[in-house]
């Protein structure tokens, strides 16, 4: 894609489109728009389904599908106009235009400086969309009941972890297995009889078809079946993580219970604490896997511990998973180290969820290297400060449900998962 190549009135048949979308989102990542891998899916969707045939279409398919944050649209309008050529093709007229692009191939503005005020809705930039504290609207627009607690715990949810004594974090532990309960699926190889519907099971209409003469008379359906998708946790319990590795812990064991997750703990080295975690009491599980992590509470080694797990026997459950990452980015290997590791995991799980209980303040950016290198293999970045932030954690990955039953393109005859992993 040249910048001083004017956009065709439509993408010929023959151009890649992953190919198309993967150069664009490239581009935006190497100037500040972070492009995960659900967008880049979501821009080859939105081309496949409605083909551009003007530069305006092409704009709004690729902003709705690449951008997630209000403050990213100015540096996006800046890079498709470089790229693809003339005054801002496509832009939005309502917009105020920004400055314009300095001359030369890689002259790209850059993401604009923060402001020394926290905005205004206490956002999360980069990835995520800004938390809903309050209301009663639910993602779709439509009417929610509001979400009720114990009186005793309501203002509880919202108040920091190190401010909470054992009694409430149990309680608020049990509230968060309540809210695992609808955990997404994914289509596994397994067929079930379905009379109601479903495709023809060829070999069992055949086999019926013995009792009439070899004449079908009755058709055989089957339907896949589905199953939990695998779940994969990994908790930072370093120094700087000792407020908030207790309530980790029993996310972390709320997802082992209900979700059948593998959970580890991490901060020199990787501990697996999923046996440990399944114990029927709350209070005797975090102790006992508190004792088992050895090396808690000092230096932190994220690179190595992702590498340790993706090469170590448990390296098969992350594959086709959703792997939760719960760290607040502070790393003493280098970033170039994390940002392989991730990239190596990010290719081998279905999604990929960073909790940093950092990312709640007004104005938070991640400057860390490690946390910025790891970023861009990340779908989401959520912030994880209290008990309802967890729910929010548990409540977005729960989303996934959908997309799992999507119909799948597969023709009549094939057969297997409709999702990787």
């Amino acid at each position: 894609m040249s910048p001083s190549r004017p956009l065709p009135a439509a993408l010929p048949p023959g151009v890649d489109r992953a190919a198309f979308a993967v150069a664009l989102a490239a581009r935006l990542r190497r100037h500040g728009v972070p492009v995960g891998l659900t967008g880049i899916e979501d821009f080859v969707r939105a081309l496949e389904a409605s083909p551009p045939d003007s530069p305006s279409r092409l704009y709004w398919a690729a902003r709705i599908s690449l951008v997630r944050r209000r403050s990213e649209i100015d540096v996006f309008d800046e890079v498709f106009a470089a790229v693809f050529g003339g005054p801002r093709a496509g832009t939005d007229p309502r917009r105020r235009p920004a400055a314009a692009v300095a001359a030369g191939d890689d002259a790209f503005a850059s993401l604009p400086v923060p402001s020394a005020e926290p905005e205004q809705d206490g956002g999360l930039p980069w990835v995520t969309l800004p938390p809903v504290v309050s209301g009663t609207e639910g993602p779709d627009g439509s009417a929610t009941v509001p979400e009720r607690l114990p009186s005793d715990l309501l203002g509880r949810a919202e108040v920091p972890f190190q401010e909470l004594d054992a009694r409430e974090m149990d309680l608020l532990g049990a509230w968060l297995r309540a809210a695992v309960a609808g955990w997404p699926t994914r289509r596994s190889r397994g067929l079930a009889a379905d009379p109601a519907g479903g495709r023809v099971a060829l070999r069992a209409t055949v086999h019926r078809s013995r009792r009439t003469g070899w004449e079908p008379v009755h058709l055989v359906r089957e339907r896949p079946v589905d199953k939990p998708r695998r779940v994969v946790m990994l908790c930072d319990v370093s120094q700087s993580m000792q407020a908030q590795a207790p309530a980790y812990f029993h996310l972390m064991r709320a997802l082992a219970l209900v979700a059948g997750a593998e959970v580890f703990a991490f901060a020199t080295s990787l501990t697996r604490v999923t046996a440990v975690l399944a114990h029927k009491s709350a209070s005797v599980a975090i102790e006992q896997a508190t004792a088992k992590v050895t090396d808690r509470f000092g230096g932190t080694r994220i690179a190595s511990s992702v590498r340790d797990l993706l090469s170590s026997h448990h390296g098969g459950a992350v594959r086709g998973a959703i792997v939760i990452v719960g760290s607040d980015g502070w790393d003493s290997d280098p970033p170039e180290a994390l940002a392989a590791a991730m990239a190596r995991l990010r290719r081998r799980a279905h999604r990929v969820v960073w909790m940093n209980p950092r990312a709640a303040a007004p104005g938070f950016e991640p400057r860390v290297g490690a946390m910025a290198a790891a970023l861009p293999y990340c779908d989401r970045l959520l912030p994880a400060d209290t008990f309802r932030a967890l729910r929010r954690v548990i409540d977005e990955i729960s989303l996934d449900r959908d997309r799992a039953r999507r119909p799948s393109r597969r023709g009549p005859g094939e057969r297997g998962p409709s999702s990787r992993g």
